[in-house]
């Protein structure tokens, strides 16, 4: 924890209500998303008991599995959840724009994409294991499965894969998302209840941020937000609805139990529903960063990608090779570090901490060269220099290149250290001619930071070899077979 964050806490317990740690949103919030509420039996990794699911407050769908342990039951109640969510996620294949990338390749892009929440990394666990635990099973031969339960974890299986990669948004887990936006006065681990972390974050009239959770983590008056349920509940509810399912004689009575068990567990996801049209009214409230938006296009990218392969029948693999898994986690390594960059460019707030740690500094520009020209080389080239004062702990370092905050696409070379104020040889972002435009150049008395940080990802090829360079134990091909012999040529195999 950094010493800001620590900060942030100690004022949520003195002020009785949690600190915003964000002064933008860093995360897309979709005008049509999809809320999923589920639970699971406990003791079992991926057998299905309930969810509440739907795209509105007061439009949810309950489906149930009276027994989980009966697999029959449990396709059944896929099969049904299939049917809530593969027509949302083809009401954002309608539309598509047509492009051409760099290379002169015409490919198609949705214009919108869908979005899944999740209480919290449970949820997105779950429902990960769910879609993979049904993506292979057959549609033809000896027990066939309707189409749509394979089709449904693929999609799954996709929605979980994605959600690892950095600042995605297509499957968030809402506990993840209101702690990076807030501070409440209590432990990370603690943070993971829904109901105790917004009752920090917006607390009911009359009560501090610590009544509020002490309330919200009474499993009597707030049910957990799943997946897992309550123990109490499990033994003094649940067991003896799904034993009096089992022990029906007739559809009838088993119906009628199945209502029950309905309704019992409708009582345990309703207050989780509530809470998480909550906190996305919350979210909406606070505005967007300015980088948000790219990285939602590379979710519709994605999203787009993985429509057309199953349009196509393209096969998803069980595992990753050992080249592609590589692939994926540089991948996913490079776009952490763009995510942090871009998250502190956007936000101030978050910018802080690098200015604490010395990544990064805010001055005042005391003098300004703005038509500077270097003519040292072939060509002249426009590069003014300025002056700039701080007070942050910063140590420059002469050569070093800084990028400058409120202009991303201006970075200044450190040239000299005159006393306490660092001079700066800025080049980019002011126009091809030998005279800056107007605005380009910081003035005198302009308040502005440099950060040793680039927002922009790294758009370069990831250095890996071929297939056919590639040690067979990595995925390459397999060496040649030499049969071994003896002396005499007979065969020792």
């Amino acid at each position: 924890m950094s010493v800001l964050s620590a900060l942030a806490k100690a004022e949520a317990v003195r002020a009785g209500r949690a600190q915003p740690t964000a002064a933008v949103r860093h995360l897309h919030l979709a005008d049509r998303p999809l809320v999923a509420v589920p639970l699971r039996l406990a003791g079992e990794a991926a057998a299905p008991l309930a969810i509440m699911i739907g795209a509105s407050p007061g439009d949810q769908n309950v489906l149930i599995v009276p027994q989980p342990r009966d697999r029959v039951l449990r396709l059944r109640f896929i099969e049904q959840l299939a049917d809530v969510v593969l027509p949302y996620l083809s009401s954002f294949q309608a539309g598509a724009e047509e492009l051409t990338s760099k290379a002169g390749e015409t490919y198609t892009r949705c214009l919108d994409a869908p979005q899944l929440w999740t209480p919290n990394q449970g949820g997105v666990n779950f429902l990960k294991l769910l879609g993979r635990s049904v993506r292979f099973h057959r549609t033809d031969g000896d027990n066939p499965v309707p189409e749509s339960i394979p089709l449904l974890g693929r999609w799954l299986t996709w929605f979980g894969d994605r959600a690892e990669h950095p600042g995605s948004a297509v499957l968030p887990a809402m506990t993840s998302v209101l702690s990076m936006h807030w501070a409440s006065g209590q432990s990370a681990l603690e943070d993971g209840n829904l109901a105790a972390l917004l009752g920090w974050i917006d607390p009911p009239r009359g009560l501090t941020g610590a009544e509020a959770a002490a309330i919200a983590e009474d499993p009597l008056q707030s049910p957990p937000a799943g997946p897992a349920t309550d123990p109490g509940f499990d033994n003094e509810e649940l067991a003896p609805l799904i034993a009096a399912y089992n022990a029906a004689a007739d559809d009838t009575a088993r119906s009628v139990a199945a209502e029950r068990l309905e309704r019992s567990l409708r009582g345990q996801l309703e207050p989780t529903w509530q809470l998480m049209w909550r906190a996305i009214e919350l979210l909406r409230a606070v505005p967007a960063g300015a980088s948000v938006e790219n990285r939602w296009t590379d979710d519709r990218g994605a999203f787009s990608y993985f429509a057309a392969e199953v349009a196509e029948g393209t096969p998803q693999a069980r595992r990753d090779p050992a080249v592609r898994a590589v692939r994926r986690l540089l991948e996913r390594e490079r776009a952490l570090e763009a995510l942090q960059a871009q998250c502190a460019f956007d936000d101030p707030l978050l910018m802080l901490e690098h200015r604490v740690t010395g990544a990064a500094f805010r001055g005042t520009v005391v003098h300004s060269e703005p038509d500077r020209v270097d003519r040292s080389g072939a060509r002249p080239k426009l590069r003014p220099h300025i002056h700039i004062r701080t007070t942050d702990p910063f140590t420059a370092v002469i050569g070093e290149e800084l990028t400058c905050v409120e202009r991303p696409k201006q970075s200044g070379v450190v040239v000299e250290i005159d006393g306490d104020s660092i001079v700066l040889e800025l080049s980019g972002g002011m126009g091809r001619k030998l005279v800056a435009e107007p605005g380009s150049v910081p003035e005198d008395g302009e308040n502005l930071g440099f950060a040793r940080f680039k927002p922009s990802p790294f758009n370069g090829q990831l250095n890996l070899p071929a297939r056919e360079d590639t040690p067979w134990t990595h995925g390459g091909p397999p060496p040649e077979w030499t049969p071994h012999t003896d002396d005499d040529g007979e065969d020792l195999q």
